[in-house]
C-alpha cells in the first residue's frame, strides 16, 4: 500500500476536522457524518472542490454529474471551477422534459432516479460526483443512466467513503475498469 503525501495527509486532515459525528441518527445504532459544518468552512470547502477539480481533469471530464441532493452542493462549484458542464440526477417527478428513469434498491424499499434524456453530447466524459459512497446502489443508478443518455462515465468522486458498506464491490461489478475516488474512508 502506498503511502499518502504530505499534501493529501493535510487535505484529509483538513476535511476530517469539519465533519461531525452525529450518533443515533437517522436511527439508533447509526452514526450520521455531517457535512454541513464543511460547507460552513470555506478553505476546507475550497480544498475539497480544488481536490474534486484535479480529478475530473487528470480524467478527462468534460461533463459533472451531481446526485441528489449533497451531491448538487459538492458537484456545482466543481463544474464552475473546473469549466466543466453540470448535470444534475434527481429523485422521480422533479425534472421538466424527457427523462431517463432508472429504478433501483435501497435497503429498504426502491427509488427512483432520473436525468434530462438531453444532457449529454457525443463524446462527452462524465464525472459522477456525491458527498458519501455508501451501498452503491444510488451511484450505480446513476451510472446506468448516463450509460443510456450516450455518455461515458470516466469515474465517481465522493467526499466520503463507508467501507465497511462495501459499494465499491457493487460498482466494480457494474464498471469494471471506472476509477472511484474517495477523499476520505471509514
Amino acid at each position: 500500500m502506498t503511502q499518502p503525501t504530505a499534501e493529501a495527509a493535510d487535505l484529509s486532515a483538513l476535511l476530517t476536522s469539519h465533519i461531525r459525528d452525529v450518533p443515533d441518527y437517522p436511527k439508533p445504532g447509526v452514526v450520521f457524518k455531517d457535512i454541513t459544518p464543511l460547507l460552513a468552512e470555506p478553505a476546507a470547502f475550497g480544498a475539497m472542490t480544488a481536490e474534486f477539480v484535479r480529478i475530473a481533469t487528470e480524467l478527462g471530464a468534460t461533463k459533472v454529474v451531481g446526485l441528489e441532493a449533497r451531491g448538487f452542493i459538492l458537484a456545482a462549484p466543481v463544474a464552475v471551477d473546473g469549466g466543466f458542464g453540470f448535470v444534475p440526477v434527481r429523485k422521480a417527478g422533479k425534472l421538466p422534459g424527457e427523462v431517463f428513469a432508472v429504478s433501483y434498491q435501497l435497503e429498504y424499499g426502491e427509488a427512483v432516479l432520473e436525468i434530462h434524456r438531453d444532457s449529454f453530447q457525443p463524446g462527452d466524459r462524465v464525472l459522477i460526483v456525491d458527498d458519501v459512497l455508501a451501498t452503491g446502489g444510488t451511484a450505480a443508478a446513476a451510472l446506468q443512466a448516463i450509460r443510456e443518455c450516450g455518455a461515458e462515465t470516466v469515474g465517481l468522486a465522493v467526499l466520503l467513503e463507508l467501507t465497511f458498506l462495501d459499494g465499491r464491490a457493487r460498482l466494480s461489478a457494474e464498471a469494471p475498469a471506472m476509477p472511484v475516488h474517495a477523499l476520505l474512508a471509514v
